[in-house]
């Protein structure tokens, strides 16, 4: 196996075109991972190809001139903008003579790069064992070799058979930890609902500004980069809505198009902040070319959370950067459904405190919010 450096790789980036669309923003997508991961992108190799290569996913003379291009530009790291089988990533990293990573692989690093909470450092780990028990049967020990095989292999046990017991030995313990968690984060959602408070949640694209949003509407010092997955962990905050009831607002992990199933599982109890919510805000990058592609794969993995039928409200963010004016748009009913703004400069926000207030009028049949429901709520495990 190939040791990670104690500083960042010169990576490779690769990135093929099977007809989809949005090949140009795929390559600037995949370079903004990399980069979140502490990459320095030394090239890019593109390509068409009909359909993945059984072997080594690209074909074997584009894999010639992925191997030319590496050591002309001295990167030690190739990574693949698709989702390599535990052969195809072997076969690679046979030919290439070094480290081979494909985007799922890539997602779970920066997630474990970014996981602060116990809570998501737990899943995060759930995630990785997940997406490492699929690739086993390639030759894949060195889970083992990192604990020690000497006196854990039972009789007769092959090195494969006791990698897949000690990842099945701690998948357990960590769901376990995590429903724990889940028990504790339902209690505090059936004391929000008991008090009669709404809830909302901050869902998009990762980088889309939720937590610049979240900090605009809370007052809030949450975590507000300009990278990728810049928040993993999520916190709930009291919203003051001037003629509206009391709302509870959350900020979680940003959403990515072929986001890893596995990740999704691992973080589903938080995403039930999303599921569970009265309300969604789906913040859209307003400046991004690819707005459509974005918004589409946010969609996806709302159903995949069993949150496609909750309510939502449209907030095109980062007017500052594009050129459309901040204000409302109205559905047929004539109740707000999309608000223009920038989380960045505040203009614009009025118009989804005037959308809450609507959605959530204050009235008798709203308690107020209890005491210890009143200041910030932090998720940690």
């Amino acid at each position: 196996m190939f040791e990670r450096p104690s500083r960042g790789n010169r990576a490779l980036l690769v990135v093929l075109d099977f007809g989809n669309d949005g090949a140009a923003y795929r390559r600037q997508e995949l370079a903004e991972l990399a980069l979140s991961a502490g990459a320095v992108v030394a090239g890019t190799v593109t390509g068409r190809r009909a359909r993945p290569d059984p072997a080594y996913f690209a074909g074997r003379g584009k894999v010639d001139e992925i191997d030319a291009q590496r050591r002309e530009a001295s990167a030690d790291l190739v990574i693949f903008d698709h989702a390599l089988s535990g052969v195809q990533q072997r076969n690679l990293e046979q030919r290439l003579e070094c480290r081979v990573v494909d985007r799922t692989s890539l997602i779970l690093d920066i997630f474990a790069l970014r996981a602060r909470s116990a809570e998501g450092k737990l899943q995060v780990e759930l995630a990785q064992l997940a997406h490492l028990a699929t690739r086993l049967a390639g030759g894949w020990t060195h889970l083992e070799r990192q604990k020690g095989g000497i006196g854990l292999r039972g009789p007769g046990e092959t090195q494969l058979e006791t990698d897949r017991r000690l990842i099945g030995q701690r998948v357990k313990v960590l769901r376990a930890r995590i429903a724990r968690v889940a028990r504790s984060r339902a209690v505090q959602s059936r004391t929000r609902r008991r008090a009669d408070v709404r809830t909302v949640a901050l869902v998009g694209y990762t980088n889309a500004g939720k937590s610049t949003l979240f900090n605009r509407l809370t007052g809030a010092q949450a975590l507000a980069a300009d990278h990728l997955f810049a928040t993993l962990d999520t916190t709930l905050r009291k919203v003051h809505v001037p003629g509206g009831a009391p709302i509870v607002l959350s900020d979680t992990v940003g959403f990515i198009r072929e986001l890893p199933h596995d990740l999704v599982a691992a973080f589903r109890s938080t995403l039930t902040e999303a599921a569970d919510a009265d309300l969604l805000l789906h913040v859209i990058d307003g400046a991004s070319s690819e707005r459509d592609l974005q918004e589409a794969a946010v969609e996806g993995v709302l159903a995949e959370i069993g949150a496609a039928d909750v309510p939502r409200i449209r907030v095109i963010n980062k007017v500052d950067q594009s050129s459309l004016p901040p204000g409302v748009e109205h559905d047929a009913c004539g109740t707000i459904s999309t608000v223009r703004l920038s989380a960045l400069t505040g203009a614009g926000c009025e118009g989804l405190l005037t959308a809450l207030a609507t959605r959530f009028p204050a009235g008798a049949s709203h308690a107020p919010m209890p005491a210890h429901e009143a200041t910030e709520v932090h998720d940690e495990a």
